[in-house]
């Protein structure tokens, strides 16, 4: 399924669903983070996906990771919750999406790189490579908070 991102974009359709989302920024002891390139909108972006029934947020960020990466990680802390109305997601199906992700701190503690049906990619990548790298500008704001480790998390 592809989708287009509309980021303060008059001209972007209405929201009509609105969805629980987790991502993670994950570091390795090198100080670089993990990255794929979705297939769904060509673009670089930290691992994530939509909680499922019967999880916990923090189940479906390890889940998500996992499925998209090869890498188990271990949540250490939460970066904050991202749900801007003027960033809306359409999907080829007709919907459209709100933006709304809980995103974390984790490490990595196991796993293999590997793509999956998600992603075209997937590696660590350091931070001052990022500038050079198309990432959508939400994605960016979550990286930029979760290199910051504030004490208090971020809330739109």
């Amino acid at each position: 399924m592809t989708r287009i991102d509309y980021y303060h974009d008059p001209a972007a359709p209405r929201a009509n669903t609105i969805r629980v989302a987790v991502s993670a920024v994950v570091r390795d002891g090198e100080g670089r983070i993990l990255l794929i390139h979705r297939t769904d909108n060509s673009k670089y972006a930290i691992p994530g996906g939509g909680l499922e029934i019967g999880e916990t947020p923090t189940q479906a960020v390890v889940r998500e990771v996992k499925e998209e990466t090869g890498i188990d990680v271990v949540v250490t802390g939460l970066v904050g919750v991202f749900s801007n109305p003027s960033h809306v997601i359409a999907y080829d199906d007709g919907e459209v999406r709100q933006e709304f992700s809980i995103c974390f701190r984790a490490d990595p503690i196991g796993g293999e790189l590997r793509t999956s049906a998600e992603s075209t990619a997937v590696e660590w990548v350091a931070t001052g490579d990022l500038a050079a790298l198309d990432i959508h500008p939400s994605i960016r704001l979550r990286i930029a908070r979760g290199l910051e480790y504030r004490a208090d998390p971020f809330y739109t």
